[in-house]
């Protein structure tokens, strides 16, 4: 350090390299932001000047090293201190049982004594990382075990990977292992991103990480959203200082890593059985990462190393317990369409009947055709098919090596195949729709989205009453229904007297529903339950609205959180004959389609803008919101730093993401109704942190 920087510099810079790294921890490693992101960015900015002025003040663990090294021409060999071995397979419980026999005859009975750890086994990318005193020396790829390649300033740009090891119990020299790996969401994200910009898509989330890892240009790798898990820590030079694997992952967490969910302490073989039944036939479906199996190791270290390794590369401690996989290869027979309740062509894969994980698998999502495309799926072709989640099966993408020459490619149709109108396709948008409100392939989707809960929520008017009202020729759009008679609904199959007034009396009273409710169970595209309140407060009546779509899109452009996309829709539909007779039918059933006027601006919730996000336990979308206008507050479609909090329930999404970079608080139901009750309200209007920080697990 030279005489030229002051002490007082030299402190703040290693305050902020602190801080930035605590703040970096707490969001990709616990989930937890402690900072926004405007906070973040300006510690960052403040460290990159304060190095750029005075270059002795930047280290090796830096934040701001994680990303800016130049782009190599080729990668340097990395030898590994301790190899990184291979895995034997157990692909059943006997398997399991036959590995524990094994050990058994080699240590006795101490195996009993010491226990298992059971892990799950992440499909990734394996890495070994380097410390030093603490500070991030080397990250390598396993290559052969013995010999990976020098990816280290690739690997710096990794947010969950520290460049300086947390805690004063670290060994001065020590490796440790892991996957890197991509999470299914942003592998999604990625590819859809990858398909706007007309690039090619990736296969797979394993070959992704992999690829990514190896670009010449760290700053390509900077724009991955790659995630790590470590599982392990060596230390070449001296002993670990822990007796167990489970101490190991212990201390890893406590270091600052991030160590994969549902690891399990086992006293016994049949416990780790378990564990992996478990796994394989529940959790895994609930991850968001992929995964081949679980490992299943001796939990004490002293018997591992007695254990030794069989055949110089495979650890006898330690066995990959294998589940079925969950993709597979399958011919793809041919290409359909599904017409979507906005009119959204939605092609489908019908393939021949493979079974993944336990299930049986005919039919796959394709997204769109532009994906099709760019995958260059052909009908013919042999695919691989996954299930996502072990949920929604999709087409990863064709195996080209199996091509006969008899594939048929495949190309967006220019009509609706349900009712023969040419399809239309939005600037700037993927999907390609039918834009006939009375198309017969939409018909079932949006009659269920007009009832639903967040429409018109006609209680008892399930998806399979509906079919049988328009298989009976008694319903064939929205209007049919306010048509309804008790004679008529007893005439059916399974309808009492008694059930037929119920629903009778419960499509009477949607006739007053307000006409934000009408406009949303309308399903005019880019029209949620947000734009509809936005449009419905704007105009008031129908006719108004009717009247202004027909001018042209200015005036409800103009409509504040609107905008030209929704607008453009908007106007399109409206200006559509069969849209404006579906309104004529409604109105001439009864329904009132105007907009109470708003509450005042009082209430335990005046003036706050809140995020709703995931399926709520009791309330519906439209109930929340309609209780939290009528206590003064604002529900908006994105969160911003303007959100006084977000409003989670299962399944929440990328916006609770949004949330903790922002430092916006979650809460659930729960605390949302105390709000509303006035027993939080004085802390809701503060701006309070509130009582009950309920952010849903993912």
């Amino acid at each position: 350090m030279t005489d030229s920087v002051s002490p007082a510099l030299v402190a703040r810079a290693a305050t902020l390299r602190e801080e930035l790294e605590a703040a970096s921890h707490a969001y990709y490693v616990l989930d937890a932001p402690t900072r926004s992101d405007a906070e973040y960015d300006r510690l960052f900015r403040e460290l990159q000047q304060l190095e750029a002025e005075h270059p002795t003040l930047r280290t090796a663990d830096s934040p701001t090293q994680r990303v800016g090294a130049p782009p190599q021409s080729q990668f340097a060999k990395h030898t590994h201190r301790v190899p990184m071995l291979s895995l034997g397979n157990a692909f059943d419980d006997d398997e399991l049982r036959a590995w524990e026999e094994r050990i058994l005859r080699v240590i006795g009975e101490d195996v009993h004594a010491s226990g298992y750890v059971a892990e799950l086994k992440i499909d990734g990318a394996a890495i070994s990382l380097t410390y030093r005193d603490g500070v991030l020396e080397t990250g390598a790829t396993r290559g052969n075990g013995l010999i990976g390649e020098d990816v280290t300033p690739n690997l710096r740009t990794l947010r969950d990977i520290p460049l300086r090891v947390r805690g004063d119990d670290v060994p001065p020299l020590m490796e440790v292992r892991g996957e890197v790996y991509y999470p299914f969401s942003a592998f999604e994200r990625m590819n859809e991103e990858r398909v706007r910009r007309g690039e090619p898509v990736f296969a797979n989330p394993r070959n992704a990480a992999a690829g990514s890892l190896r670009q010449l240009d760290p700053g390509i790798t900077a724009t991955r959203p790659l995630r790590f898990f470590c599982y392990a820590a060596t230390t070449p030079d001296r002993p670990l200082g822990l007796t167990t694997q489970w101490e190991v992952l212990e201390a890893l967490e406590r270091w600052g890593f991030s160590v994969a969910p549902a690891r399990r302490r086992c006293a016994t073989i049949d416990e780790v059985a378990a564990w992996a039944y478990e796994v394989e036939h529940t959790l895994r479906a609930e991850l968001d990462f992929a995964i081949d199996g679980g490992v299943v190791k001796v939990d004490r270290l002293r018997l591992q190393e007695e254990l030794g390794v069989v055949g110089g590369r495979e650890p006898r401690w330690a066995i990959a317990r294998k589940f079925a996989p969950d993709v597979l290869e399958t011919r793809l027979l041919d290409i359909q369409v599904n017409v979507g309740r906005t009119g959204s062509l939605n092609p489908f894969a019908m393939l021949e009947p493979v079974e993944i994980g336990g299930a049986t698998v005919k039919l796959a999502t394709l997204h769109n055709f532009d994906l099709i495309a760019t995958k260059d799926l052909r009908v013919g072709d042999v695919v691989q098919v996954k299930r996502a989640g072990d949920v929604i099966p999709q087409v990863i993408g064709p195996v080209p090596e199996r091509r006969t020459g008899d594939e048929r490619a495949v190309s967006a149709p220019d009509v609706c195949p349900s009712c023969g109108t040419t399809v239309r396709r939005d600037e700037d948008a993927i999907a390609i729709y039918c834009p006939n409100v009375a198309c017969p392939g939409r018909r079932l989707e949006a009659l269920a989205h007009f009832v639903s809960g967040d429409a018109m929520d006609i209680r008892g008017l399930s998806y399979a009453r509906l079919a049988q009202f328009v298989e009976a020729g008694l319903v064939s759009d929205a209007a049919d229904i306010f048509s309804l008679t008790t004679d008529q609904l007893t005439s059916l199959e399974r309808f009492a007297e008694k059930s037929a007034q119920n629903l009778v009396d419960a499509i009477a009273a949607a006739r007053t529903q307000p006409l934000s409710r009408v406009l949303n169970a309308l399903g005019i595209r880019h029209v949620g339950a947000i734009a509809a309140q936005l449009l419905a407060r704007h105009f008031g009546t129908m006719p108004r609205l009717v009247e202004a779509a027909i001018q042209g899109p200015e005036e409800i452009a103009a409509i504040r959180g609107i905008g030209p996309v929704i607008a453009e829709s908007v106007v399109e539909f409206f200006q559509g004959e069969s849209a404006r007779a579906l309104i004529d039918r409604l109105a001439a059933r009864g329904l009132t389609m105007e907009e109470p006027k708003p509450a005042s601006q009082g209430g335990t919730l005046a003036g706050l803008a809140i995020v709703l996000t995931g399926s709520l336990p009791t309330l519906s979308r439209g109930e929340a919101t309609e209780r939290i206008e009528a206590a003064g507050g604002r529900v908006t479609s994105s969160v911003s730093k303007n959100t006084a909090f977000v409003v989670a329930g299962e399944a929440p999404g990328s916006k609770i993401e949004r949330a903790r970079t922002l430092g916006v608080a979650v809460i659930d139901e729960a605390e949302l109704l105390m709000r509303l009750d006035g027993a939080a309200g004085a802390a809701g209007a503060a701006g309070a942190e509130p009582s009950v920080a309920a952010t849903p697990a993912e």
